[in-house]
């Protein structure tokens, strides 16, 4: 393309090789330098590297460069682009082999490093030792683990090697928290958003980024309720179960960071967690403050916490409870959240080891009836004419009251 050699790169070849359609297509433009691009109508829009927007399809292309690490964390990196800078040294950069193919405009694949062959073998395996010098690169891979592990993929054991290097340097400290919550969340929308932090587990990076996460691993709970025991391992079929029901991350977020209070309890009260649920909600404040976890999130994952004992318990409170407990949600002004409440909660209660994962979880639907006939309420027209003020609020919690006495027994 105007005498420069152009190759798409990166996920959009991955993907075409696995058989799937591309998301995105992004390119790299070799032998060629800003000026150029820009006298032919690409505008530029990199800050820290060049890289153009097409004028046509509005594309990403960038110019072939090559990296330097210069000093910690993601953005210790010197850039260099040049047009004698070659596509296999703008591929060598990258994190992951199966991400370091390039097609020429011809359609031939250009893999240098075994791409194609890891693909087939459903490895994920780094592309050169400089993979250590990017922390974030520890996070992508779990990322594309939790990505493609329904495909079989695998982090092959060398790479795993070198991101327990990563996590051991304390490299991982000087991540932007940004952009550790951004990987987090696009893991938390893969098909097996548990890979991802059994990744990191496995790694040693889950006590860095998510020590709330990793503390729960080995804290027991009663039997008789939880047979798997392991509060870490009951966190990670909550959050199977979550993905399951439903795809917004808000409802996996809330699934994963539910019983984090239980990582508080003192050992000499194990295996009762007595008070974990306000602890947690506390503690998923000091995570969204951490990481800049957006509000939605926060939000429903602490009313997940707090709640999810007394959702559970539903068939045992009194009417006026019940209501109380639509109250303290804000269900009825927020009915679609407390829609995600319920499924994170139903993900809970399903959590726990094979036996109990496909058992039925009446809660929801009961909740889910009071709820309807609650809000359904409407003082008549007589009513509204003889009381005024807090009076009306309180005839309208009786009829609500009354309303869910029925709709239990109908």
């Amino acid at each position: 393309m105007f005498g420069m050699k152009t190759y798409l790169v990166g996920g959009a070849v991955r993907d075409r090789l696995l058989g799937r359609t591309p998301v995105e297509r992004d390119y790299v433009v070799v032998g060629a330098t800003p000026d150029r691009l820009v006298a032919l109508g690409f505008r530029p829009v990199g800050k820290d590297f060049p890289v153009f927007l097409h004028p046509r399809t509005g594309e990403q292309y960038a110019l072939a460069r090559t990296e330097r690490k210069t000093g910690p964390g993601y953005y210790g990196f010197e850039t260099r682009f040049s047009p004698d800078v070659t596509l296999e040294e703008d591929l060598a950069r990258r994190d992951l082999t199966i991400n370091a193919m390039a097609e020429d405009e011809g359609g031939a694949v250009v893999d240098p490093y075994g791409g194609r062959r890891d693909l087939e073998a459903r490895r994920l395996r780094h592309v050169s030792p400089a993979f250590v010098e990017d922390p974030l690169r520890v996070l992508r891979v779990a990322r594309f683990a939790a990505r493609y592990a329904p495909l079989g993929f695998e982090v092959a054991p060398e790479t795993l090697a070198l991101m327990r290097d990563v996590a051991a340097s304390g490299e991982l400290e000087a991540l932007v928290p940004e952009r550790v919550w951004t990987e987090t969340e696009r893991a938390l929308g893969e098909p097996r958003p548990t890979t991802y932090f059994e990744t990191l587990r496995a790694c040693g990076a889950l006590r860095v980024v998510f020590p709330e996460i990793d503390a729960l691993y080995g804290v027991p709970q009663p039997p008789q309720w939880h047979p798997e025991i392991d509060t870490g391992v009951h966190t990670m079929q909550v959050l199977e179960v979550a993905a399951e029901l439903s795809e917004e991350t808000t409802v996996r977020y809330a699934a994963l960071v539910h019983d984090v209070g239980k990582g508080l309890t003192p050992r000499e009260q194990w295996p009762r967690h007595i008070g974990h649920e306000e602890a947690g909600a506390r503690l998923i404040e000091k995570i969204a403050a951490r990481l800049r976890v957006p509000n939605e999130h926060r939000e429903l994952a602490v009313l997940v916490a707090r709640w999810h004992a007394r959702v559970h318990r539903i068939a045992e409170l009194r009417p006026a409870t019940v209501l109380e407990l639509l109250e303290r949600t804000d269900a009825f002004r927020r009915p679609a959240r407390f829609e995600r409440l319920l499924l994170a909660c139903e993900a809970d209660a399903r959590g726990r080891g094979p036996e109990l994962r496909a058992r039925p979880y009446p809660q929801r639907d009961e909740l889910a009836r009071a709820f309807a006939a609650a809000a359904a309420v409407r003082l008549d027209a007589a009513t509204l004419a003889t009381v005024t003020g807090p009076a009306i609020a309180g005839r309208l919690r009786e009829a609500r009251i009354e309303a869910i006495r029925v709709a239990r027994t109908t």
